[in-house]
């Protein structure tokens, strides 16, 4: 499969009382029975977090986003095949959604969570499969890049709330999706990774919000994030001026600073992606402008660490994953990252937050710096240092 890449499709998130009431899959739906039938066939604890109830434990989001997602997926799940627990009884669209956001969630083998809610692991991996599609086809404008102008704004004002980069529009970073890989698999070695880790690579263009505005997946992990950059859809647009093409602000008299992301060394310094000053003994201000792009970039490094805690099965090291699939179930996980942000979804707000979603992985080095961005840095700099006297 190729790489995957973030859609533009637009629509707004609505929140309508229709949409996000219990949707009709069998008798106990729309009451707390189904939940309470279920909870008790789920072996094993749920991770406890502080605050929630065993529901959101289990699925780490309300049962109004859980309802919601229900919403998106109802037709394209429930118009084919009927699944059945192992006792015969059918699976209501509840049930099959809560079987695949359970695999996605807790990372659990298609054996261990088919036991746990009684159903045989080919229905598993059937349901989850279905779920996939579904989100596909019905979530796709929860993962877009801005589509007006006022939500640009509202973007670019957070980020420089943060440490004071003005008019920038995004942070970019990359992780490690780790699979386990035998020497019987085919192509198993163009799979290795410069830490000798079988790993597909995932890039993520982040608001100031932790959600994903764009995404590329399906590379092997020892592409660089330069490289992975440049087979990017997002790369092509920003070169050819057709994103990051808005409105410029003005520094001072003589300076203009049009739309950025930021990056850290691993990506190149180019017009449009503003990286860290690389080198020893810097001065005080090129200091002070690394730390500043730091803390602004950390953004990423949770929206991805947040990522692999809610969505374990892309956390750890996959047992032989069919590696055309999995770009698409990478996909789908950003997708319902999304969601949970775009219900303004609670639940996950006492999880600690953490920066770590790819322990074991050093920074990369990109030493390629355009000369315009060089300058453009330059300017940034100043006028964040200035604004540190003023």
């Amino acid at each position: 499969m190729a790489p995957l890449r973030g859609t533009k499709k637009k629509r707004k998130v609505e929140k309508k009382d229709e949409e996000n009431s219990l949707i009709s899959g069998s008798s106990e739906e729309g009451s707390a029975n189904w939940w309470n039938a279920l909870s008790k066939k789920i072996a094993g604890e749920p991770s406890q977090l502080k605050g929630l109830d065993k529901f959101e434990s289990t699925f780490k989001m309300s049962r109004n986003t859980f309802d919601y997602i229900c919403s998106l997926v109802k037709d394209h799940m429930m118009a084919k095949t009927h699944f059945s627990f192992s006792n015969g009884k059918p699976l209501s669209l509840h049930d099959q959604v809560a079987l695949a956001l359970r695999r996605l969630s807790s990372g659990n083998s298609l054996i261990s969570v088919g036991e746990s809610f009684g159903v045989h692991h080919s229905t598993v991996s059937q349901v989850t499969w279905r779920f996939i599609e579904a989100i596909e086809e019905n979530g796709l404008h929860h993962l877009r890049w801005p589509s007006t102008e006022r939500e640009m704004s509202e973007i670019k004002n957070k980020f420089e709330k943060i440490r004071g980069f003005p008019n920038c529009c995004g942070v970019i970073d990359t992780t490690h999706i780790k699979m386990m890989l035998t020497s019987s698999d085919q192509g198993a070695e163009m799979w290795l990774d410069r830490k000798e880790n079988h790993s597909m690579i995932l890039q993520v263009i982040v608001d100031s919000d932790l959600r994903f505005r764009d995404i590329v997946t399906g590379w092997p992990g020892k592409m660089n994030e330069y490289t992975v950059l440049q087979s990017s859809s997002f790369f092509k647009l920003c070169e050819e001026g057709e994103r990051l093409n808005g409105k410029k602000i003005t520094l001072s008299e003589l300076t203009e600073v049009g739309e950025y992301i930021i990056g850290d060394t691993g990506f190149p310094l180019l017009p449009w992606l503003i990286t860290p000053y690389q080198g020893k003994e810097l001065p005080e201000s090129k200091v002070e402008f690394n730390k500043r792009l730091s803390a602004t970039h950390t953004v990423a490094k949770r929206a991805l660490a947040r990522l692999k805690e809610g969505w374990k099965m892309i956390q750890g090291d996959m047992w032989r994953p069919d590696k055309h699939k999995l770009p698409r179930f990478i996909f789908v996980c950003c997708i319902l990252h999304n969601i949970v942000i775009d219900m303004e979804d609670e639940v996950l707000d006492d999880v600690p937050s953490s920066h770590h979603h790819d322990p074991g992985y050093r920074n990369e080095v990109c030493e390629f710096a355009d000369n315009s961005a060089s300058n453009l840095r330059d300017k940034l700099c100043l006028h964040l240092s200035g604004s540190l006297h003023s």
